[in-house]
């Protein structure tokens, strides 16, 4: 199970929750670092899914299928709000999220498949990294200086909290983009990570044309795309150019293609 993923999402949760009070009224109006949203737009966004985490509401067709263009949708919804209702919303349904989070860890509904519309499928007790992941991926790459605006600094992340992040990437990289990213392995290629929470995997390409890239522990390529798994954070999201961050060793023309194609969310 991954108690490392809850843990993970409570450690940069409670981060999170270190900084909101030193955030000036002004500064909750500052562009971050994700395209189109302020500072305040960031946590309308957590707070938007930790709400629907504990209260889910009912199927509506008519929203987005794409998920990127959901939490914009989601995040509009919230733009007229004042600033204390869209942190009020983020600190009370954060714990309840977390706390269901931590009951999915045990079987048998750790290992109950859950759809996440436009991300894939994924083990319920793997919910946990996905917030895990966007807490830290948004705190720490779009609201922290330097390629936020809020200049207040945390420790340097370590395993404990970049690993689950990392872990729910490449657990999403074989689904979020299906055929647009499968079509582009035509070779297996080695995701050589470093650093913090960093694993190495082999990306190898789907068996069939109604296949689903598949992504293994170890390096079993000799095309190797060689980055930080900090870096990777930031480049597989497109938050930055992947080739200002990593190196390849072998035949660059596998690798890159799917370097281009890939954007996790």
């Amino acid at each position: 199970m991954t108690g490392a993923g809850i843990a993970a999402a409570r450690s940069s949760t409670a981060q999170l929750a270190e900084i909101v009070p030193q955030v000036e009224d002004v500064q909750w109006e500052l562009p971050s670092a994700c395209d189109g949203w302020r500072i305040i737009d960031v946590v309308a966004h957590l707070a938007a899914l930790a709400s629907e985490a504990v209260d889910p509401p009912p199927p509506d067709p008519s929203l987005p299928k794409n998920r990127e263009r959901y939490h914009d949708v989601r995040v509009d919804e919230r733009r007229g709000w004042s600033h204390e209702d869209v942190l009020d919303e983020w600190r009370r349904s954060s714990p309840r999220q977390l706390d269901l989070l931590a009951a999915a860890q045990e079987p048998p509904r750790a290992g109950e498949p859950v759809e996440v519309p436009g991300l894939g499928t994924y083990p319920r007790h793997l919910l946990a990294n996905t917030m895990a992941f966007n807490v830290f991926c948004h705190l720490r790459n779009d609201m922290l200086a330097p390629d936020g605006p809020l200049p207040f600094t945390l420790p340097e992340p370590a395993d404990d909290q970049v690993a689950p992040a990392v872990e729910f990437m490449l657990a999403g990289l074989p689904q979020m983009q299906g055929p647009e990213l499968t079509v582009t392995v035509n070779r297996p290629i080695v995701l050589d990570l470093t650093g913090p929470g960093a694993p190495t995997v082999t990306v190898l390409p789907a068996n069939g044309p109604t296949g689903q890239l598949t992504v293994t522990p170890g390096a079993d390529a000799t095309t190797q795309v060689h980055s930080t798994a900090l870096d990777f954070i930031a480049w597989a999201t497109t938050r930055k150019p992947w080739r200002d961050y990593c190196t390849i060793t072998g035949d660059a023309s596998a690798a890159t293609p799917f370097l281009d194609c890939l954007n996790i969310i």
